[in-house]
């Protein structure tokens, strides 16, 4: 049975890559699972039917048989545990890649998704000419904590990893706030990558499925 995710009818990104199904599109790609794509309006997320696969109402979802699944850290994490490509064999360096999965959602992200709320929504308040050098800093800070640990490897730790795959998405998201160039190993990275064609592709259809008359 071919798997099934669901993405925006129209993303928001306008086919940038950055919505969270290009995750689950590179990782599908990464290790050379075919599926298929439902796409899912603003209204239809908040309808019971995608209500059944996430009850939050967001995308994507992950269906492969009776199996539903949310949240792009675990959609990737079954996808890397269930077919080669994406972690290590070794215990040890396999559970440093999960890690470096949760660090990617869980201490990376949240600041950068901040960024994009002070940036995008709250620009015209009162206060935001305080709060966003505030977040600007907090966003530093790890980016500085990140570049750090990075070096001058390709990756965060070895080969290519799931952990990579998160992180890279996850730093996609800074490119238009000029802070990833104040960081040039991590730009770097970032650039590695795209490079991927497992990215190319995954980019490519989701580029395709936003940009169609």
């Amino acid at each position: 049975m071919t798997i099934t995710i669901t993405a925006f009818d129209r993303s928001p990104d306008g086919g940038r890559g950055l919505a969270r199904d290009t995750r689950v599109r590179w990782a599908l790609e990464e290790v050379g699972q075919p599926y298929a794509v439902r796409r899912v309006t603003f209204d239809a997320l908040k309808q019971p039917a995608h209500l059944a696969l996430n009850p939050f109402g967001q995308i994507p979802t992950y269906e492969d048989g009776d199996l539903v699944l949310f949240e792009t850290g675990a959609i990737i994490l079954h996808i890397a545990e269930r077919h080669a490509g994406l972690l290590p064999a070794a215990a040890d360096a396999r559970a440093r890649a999960i890690t470096w999965m949760f660090a990617a959602v869980n201490t990376v992200e949240p600041p950068v998704i901040e960024l994009e709320i002070a940036r995008l929504f709250e620009s015209d308040k009162p206060w935001a000419s305080e709060r966003l050098p505030l977040v600007e800093a907090r966003v530093r800070d790890r980016l500085g904590q990140l570049s750090r640990r990075l070096g001058g490897d390709d990756w965060l730790d070895g080969p290519f990893s799931a952990g990579d795959l998160m992180m890279v998405s996850v730093l996609l998201r800074l490119r238009s706030s000029g802070l990833l160039d104040e960081f040039p190993s991590l730009a770097a990275y970032v650039v590695r990558g795209e490079a991927r064609p497992a990215y190319a592709r995954a980019f490519a259809d989701q580029h395709a499925l936003n940009t169609r008359p």
